[in-house]
């Protein structure tokens, strides 16, 4: 993506921008939930972007973060979230916090939200986010997301930012029943990744391909 200069933006721009965001980039595609609409429309996403690219924070597209990660494109952050079909009392597990800006969406609407991150460098930028933004329902954790987090299961959902192979067993046994889960699969000859939702019941994990996407590879146990 080629990226040109633009003048400053104050406050009230950039929540211009965001409105026009969740209207054109969101709401004309088909996202309706109120919930996500409302969190998308109030979470800051450029305060979750490096500095140099904070003009380009509400365009239609992924963005740079560092450490070969990226901040996901808004439709597909707002997308993923819909889908894990979130109550006010949902306890959420997100695998690959990144740049925290899906962490504090998923925190505007779930009970409580549990996130891991693999790379240090990005954990603690964005827990220094989450105190500055006072989110109090997130609780974060350095770690392999690929076991997940045993202490506080089961979770009602659990999303997924990095494209894996397979399903980790661990975050299998970790969703709680009749519960929701939301990953990148990789598949095929060409590596294609497939978003793909996933319900748990008591007899066992039913499994719908959403669309394709682009996701940086899953780090930990996963890989082996």
């Amino acid at each position: 993506m080629m990226l040109f200069k633009r003048k400053p933006l104050s406050g009230k721009n950039y929540t211009l921008l965001r409105q026009k965001m969740v209207k054109n980039q969101l709401y004309d595609r088909g996202i309706r939930d109120e919930n996500v609409l409302s969190a998308m429309k109030q979470v800051p996403r450029h305060l979750f972007v490096p500095n140099k690219l904070k003009h380009y924070a509400y365009d239609d597209g992924p963005l740079s973060i560092g450490y070969d990660q990226t901040i996901s494109q808004p439709f597909v952050v707002a997308s993923m979230t819909e889908n894990l079909e979130l109550k006010q009392n949902s306890r959420v597990l997100e695998i690959g916090t990144g740049s925290g800006y899906q962490t504090a969406i998923l925190a505007a609407i779930a009970k409580e939200v549990y996130t891991v991150e693999i790379i240090p460098e990005l954990l603690q930028k964005a827990q220094k986010l989450f105190q500055k933004l006072h989110y109090s329902n997130i609780r974060t954790k350095l770690g392999d997301g690929s076991i997940g987090w045993k202490e506080y299961a089961p979770y009602d959902a659990i999303i997924v930012t990095a494209a894996a192979p397979k399903i980790p067993k661990e975050l299998i046994n970790q969703l709680a029943e009749k519960g929701t889960m939301i990953l990148p699969l990789i598949a095929g000859l060409y590596y294609d990744q497939i978003l793909t939702k996933v319900k748990k019941s008591k007899q066992g994990l039913t499994s719908e391909e959403l669309y394709g996407v682009r996701f940086v590879p899953m780090q930990g146990k996963v890989e082996d």
